[in-house]
């Protein structure tokens, strides 16, 4: 086993902390380090892709869990697979479709570990029928404070503090995750343009869910009667014995979009309100008033900025824009019959002309079991923002009072900055996680900054 003293950030580049990294390779390792933590304890960290600091444990220890990344047994009678928590998506998502199957829930990312996707206990974009990842965990094995091995199953408060429980509980070693059983991993995507935010809702729901996966980027660089318009692009799983050979090898290759390209031409330097209009501009305007059947890879199709240099881009235009590098995830959600209070927190974000590098905006079914799951019915926008924006602070805590008041909350596991007091007051349950925590971990054995930060 490795060990060094490194400094770690989140995928937003913020707040960055030092701790003493071990890079186990067996169960026994990662135990020995549980055992022997010091003061400020340990916190398992996979990929590295939770954009706030959620996966950082200043002055204390830090698992590093992509050494632990076997697929220990495929049950194709079953529908299962069960893997080691460092396996990544990515991964599964190049090994499974050629057995016809998919995992059950595809992130925004493939760049993730199924045990970080676990603690985030994260959802795609066909969570209105899939629901998050809580919901296919068969069992998984959980390192606890003690330095022991517990195998929880759905159904225990255990398992409903851990799935979504940010690595607080324990370190997850492995997981048993139920299936989708597809006739191929290739999507038949239709793609259409909304006018401004009504439209946009309206086209979301029309034709209810025969097209599972949906998400749409939404331009909050427009203002006035087109304030919320965006690009809504919806899909499903393809026949392969239907298509044609060409069709198959046009659908093997990544593609790039205009406004990918757009962003990555502008110079250093320029990222500023107008630029972003220009390429939110670009992006629109690009997009088809309405197309359907084109074909695309998952990775294509789930994970298009995965292999593009767009993310990084992102990050050095923030830093020449703002002079200090990082960037902010705001991810939040509020419920059906609340669209006046989602259309105010755009226009807002609109109004100030904020540089969103981002907005994609989703539906949610019904919420997960998870104590502190994110998900729950209603409207979910994702938004990013260069960090060093001035006032982006207090713009953002103004934002979270809009949320609160609507009944809605922001996601934790994304999270970098919110107040204690808000998180307390949008997450109910967070009381009964303490609790648990209190019981099973008398001693403070998992802890992270984030958690110090809003007294998880």
């Amino acid at each position: 086993m490795s060990v060094d003293t490194v400094s770690l950030t989140g995928w937003g580049r913020t707040a960055p902390t030092t701790a003493v990294r071990f890079r186990p390779r067996t169960y026994e390792e990662a135990a020995a380090v549980v055992r022997g933590r010091g003061p400020r304890g340990a916190l398992a960290r996979g990929l590295g892709r939770a954009p706030g600091d959620a996966a950082q444990n200043a002055g204390g220890s830090v698992l590093d869990m992509t050494g632990l990344d076997r697929i220990r047994a495929l049950d194709e009678v079953a529908g299962t697979v069960r893997c080691d928590a460092g396996v990544s998506l990515e991964r599964l998502l190049r090994v499974l479709p050629p057995r016809g199957w998919f995992p059950p829930v595809v992130p925004g990312t493939g760049r993730m570990t199924v045990g970080g996707a676990i603690g985030s206990d994260v959802h795609g974009l066909d969570h209105l029928a899939a629901g998050s990842l809580a919901r296919h965990v068969v069992a998984l094995e959980l390192l606890t404070a003690d330095g022991e091995v517990r195998t929880v199953t759905p159904g225990t408060a255990l398992f409903d503090a851990t799935t979504g429980g940010l690595g607080l509980t324990g370190v997850i070693l492995s997981a048993t995750l139920r299936l989708r059983r597809v006739a191929t991993g290739l999507i038949a995507v239709s793609t259409e343009r909304a006018r401004d935010l009504d439209d946009l809702l309206a086209r979301f729901t029309a034709g209810g869910d025969r097209l599972p996966y949906a998400s749409a980027w939404v331009d909050l660089s427009a203002r006035g009667r087109s304030a919320g318009r965006g690009v809504l692009t919806r899909g499903e799983h393809a026949p392969l014995s239907v298509l044609p050979a060409h069709a198959r090898r046009t659908a093997a290759r990544r593609q790039r979009e205009p406004w990918a390209a757009a962003l990555s031409a502008l110079p250093g330097g320029l990222l500023g309100p107008a630029a972003a209009a220009l390429v939110d501009e670009v992006r629109y305007r690009s997009a088809p008033r309405a197309r359907s059947g084109e074909l695309r890879t998952p990775a294509a199709f789930f994970h298009p900025l995965d292999a593009t240099p767009v993310t990084d881009r992102l990050h050095r235009l923030s830093a020449l824009s703002t002079g200090r590098s990082g960037l902010v995830r705001y991810r939040f959600t509020v419920g059906y019959g609340q669209e006046e209070a989602l259309g105010r927190v755009v226009r807002r974000i609109a109004a100030r002309r904020c540089t969103a590098l981002r907005a994609e905006l989703q539906r949610f079914g019904a919420a997960s079991p998870g104590w502190l799951s994110f998900p729950a019915p209603g409207w979910a926008l994702t938004v990013e923002l260069p960090a060093a924006l001035p006032g982006l602070g207090r713009f953002l805590d103004g934002l979270d009072a809009e949320v609160a008041a609507a009944g809605g909350r922001v996601c934790l596991a994304q999270d970098s900055r919110m107040r204690p007091e808000t998180a307390a007051a949008m997450y109910p349950r967070l009381p009964e996680f303490r609790e648990l925590r209190a019981e099973l971990d008398p001693t403070g054995a998992f802890r992270s900054d984030l958690a110090r930060r809003l007294g998880l």
